[in-house]
């Protein structure tokens, strides 16, 4: 049985998160995002910190070590390098698994190239920079001191990171209108109403 499938990428603080779990509740799918990051721990035996942040940006940073607390013996015989393509084969393989399950939303890490032969429906959220910074400071923590101008500079960190991790692996540029179906700009709106009109829009899409 061929399940349906929504592919979300996005830009930090954009809302694509927020995005994909209201339209998972109103279209009843399965939502899978950080629960990617526990399974690739669990199975290679890296810490969650570790594999989320070697999945932020292309296979060279140097990490320290000490992020990897919990790596299994054959670890440590790895490169930076080859860890990075051990844990995007072993994310690639949970992708495809999960997508053979149940109709699904999955959030970032490639996974709009990783199923493309199952021709997901692929989104991609943006928004402006002050938007961004706004939802930044609406959830973060009150004792965080960071200016706006570093705030700003951290999520266009952030995205940059993301960006060098999908043109490497996926061999095409992150956010380009032509590698999806949809793309939303968050600037200035609600997520809830935008969420339910894209929700109302995908039902009559995918099911008919």
């Amino acid at each position: 049985m061929s399940h349906r499938i929504i592919t979300i990428e996005r830009e930090y603080a954009s809302g694509g998160r927020e995005i994909g779990r209201r339209i998972a509740e109103k279209l009843q799918f399965s939502y899978y995002d950080r629960e990617i990051v526990t399974e690739i721990a669990k199975r290679t035996k890296l810490s969650e910190e570790y594999v989320e942040r070697i999945t932020e940006d292309r296979p060279y940073m140097p990490y320290p070590i000490h992020a990897g607390m919990s790596f299994h013996t054959a670890y440590y015989a790895y490169t930076e390098f080859d860890r990075s393509l051990a844990v995007f084969a072993e994310q690639h393989n949970i992708i495809k698994e999960l997508a053979e399950k149940s109709d699904c939303i999955i959030v970032g890490r490639c996974a709009d190239y990783v199923l493309k032969k199952k021709a997901p429906f692929r989104i991609f959220v943006f928004a402006d920079a002050e938007s961004k910074l706004k939802r930044c400071r609406e959830r973060s923590p009150e004792d965080e001191n960071l200016s706006d101008s570093k705030m700003k500079r951290n999520i266009r960190s952030i995205d940059r990171g993301r960006a060098r991790y999908y043109n490497y692996f996926s061999q095409q540029k992150w956010g380009a209108r032509e590698n999806y179906d949809l793309l939303i700009n968050t600037s200035g709106k609600d997520i809830r109403q935008i969420s339910d009109a894209v929700a109302n829009y995908l039902k009559s899409y995918l099911f008919g």
